[in-house]
Order: structure tokens, then sequence, then C-alpha cells
């Protein structure tokens, strides 16, 4: 199984280029980021979790550029965002973005996406909230219109993108769906609480599921499973990916023990810390390597 990591990184905690470092000479597999672009102090959306926001969630680093600083000091590294807001961000500038990123990393990248949970945020970009998760796939659809080797047009419900000359390209190869055009690009994986919609959107236009915390994932990775058979999709996926974990011995056993073949890859949460105290959490979780 493989063991990555996920961070708060902001102003104030250990830097990109050092978590990087560290991660990779102790031999984690991968880090990836989560994004907020601001968060409007008149918020009336609930913290997901309960209780008051933490305070990092105002204070986050832009992923993709604190993941290209994170490329260019490792080799091996897996790279990826946890979670992109897709819905608050332009598919041509993005597309960019994340073909970028892969291109120089040489493959390592994971755009992972979500469809947000701060209405006050999302509204500030001209997110409609409740066609939020049509706009997300819509989204999508453009970039990898922007992603496929022959220039490609798309006209979505809402955007739409000439046939365009779009480089560099991801370094990542399309994927086979029957029936369906390849999927080009980074690998994606959508992250969200377990549920039909996800798991079709899931079936339709990704590789898999990032499950926050890995709560119930015996009745919910069958089911998503059975929704990717009936869409057509290969034996190879979906990839499920538990994200955000607290580890213990015991959770992580039972993660390897899940589906067909278990769980390969598990993503375990890092204090948004300063280096001292990121750096002995790593200690800690090198029990699991």
């Amino acid at each position: 199984m493989r063991i990555a990591t996920t961070i708060f990184l902001t102003d104030e905690t250990i830097t990109p280029v050092r978590l990087a470092q560290e991660l990779e000479q102790r031999g984690f597999a991968g880090l990836y980021l989560p994004e907020h672009t601001h968060i409007p102090v008149s918020r009336e959306s609930p913290y997901p979790a309960g209780g008051p926001l933490p305070p990092e969630y105002g204070r986050t680093l832009d992923p993709f550029i604190a993941l290209g600083q994170a490329a260019a000091v490792t080799e091996r590294l897996t790279l990826g965002t946890g979670i992109t807001l897709i819905a608050q961000r332009d598919p041509i500038d993005l597309a960019k973005q994340a073909a970028t990123l892969d291109f120089l990393s040489g493959g390592r990248f994971t755009l992972g996406i979500g469809f947000g949970w701060n209405v006050e945020e999302a509204a500030d970009h001209g997110v409609n909230w409740r066609s939020r998760r049509e706009l997300a796939r819509d989204r999508m659809a453009l970039m990898r219109a922007l992603w496929a080797e022959e220039p490609t047009a798309y006209d979505g419900e809402f955007s739409s993108v000439r046939a365009s000359c779009a480089y560099p390209k991801p370094v990542q190869q399309p994927r086979e769906r029957k029936g369906a055009p390849p999927l080009t690009g980074p690998r994606v994986l959508i992250g969200g609480g377990a549920g039909p919609k996800l798991f079709a959107h899931i079936a339709e236009y990704a590789d898999g599921w990032l499950p926050i915390g890995g709560r119930g994932l015996t009745e919910s990775v069958p089911a998503l499973r059975a929704v990717w058979q009936e869409a057509g999709r290969g034996p190879e996926g979906p990839q499920v990916v538990p994200y955000s974990v607290i580890p213990s011995p015991g959770k992580l056993a039972h993660f390897g023990a899940l589906d067909e073949g278990g769980i390969e890859e598990v993503v375990l949460q890092l204090p948004p810390a300063d280096e001292t105290e990121v750096l002995r959490t790593l200690d800690t979780y090198a029990q699991y390597l």
C-alpha cells in the first residue's frame, strides 16, 4: 500500500520544498494539497466537520504553485490536489496548469477535484450552487478536449472552446472507455460523500474516488464498483484512495483487505504546522511505510 500525505500548507507552515524533500527521503509515496481561494468573513456555510472553521482554511497556498516547487526538488514523489474546486476555476487555465505540472513532473500529477462546501466562496466566483456539479462535469469535458492529441472542439452547457493548439500535453496515457472517447489527461479522482450522484460522476469521467476519512468503505466500495461496471468501465478501476486519514494499524489493515485486491493508496493527514511538528508527525507515520 502506497502511503501518501496531505496538509494545509499556509504562509505559517513548513514550506513545500522542505516537506517534499523530507517525504521523498523518508519513502512516502505522495503529497496532495487542498485549496480555498478565500474565505468570506460573512460566511454562513457551516464547517462540515462541525465547530469553528480552522484558520488554515483562509491561509492556504495555491496548490499548483506549491506542487510546482515540490516537483522541482523531487524525482519520485507523486503530486496531487485534494481537492481542486473545479467549479471555481476557469477550465482553459486549469487545463494548462494541470498539463504543465504533469509534463514537468514526468507524469506524477493527480488532479483531485470536488464540488465544494462553502457557498459564499463559490458565489464570489459566480458559481450557481445548485448547478455546481453539472458545471464541474462540463469543465472536465472541456479540459479533456484541450488535452486531446488532435485539436478538438467542445461546446457544452456552460462553456465551449474552439479546436485549438494546446501544449504541453499531459504525460499520462489515455484510458479507454467502452462506447465513449478515451479519458485524456492526468489521473482524476473525485472527492465527496458516498452516493448515487457522486458515483455516477466518477464512473462517467474520472478514474476513482477520494473518500474523506475512509469510513463506511465496506459498503460503499462495492456500490461504486457496481456503478462503474454498469457504465462499461474497465476491470482496472475504480481507484479508491482514502483521504485525510488519521492512521492506525487496524484502520490500514482494514483498507488493505477491502474490495478486490484491497486499497492500493492511502493519504494520511499532516498537521498544518511548522517544520518541527510536521517532521515529528512523519517520524510517527514512518511505522506505516
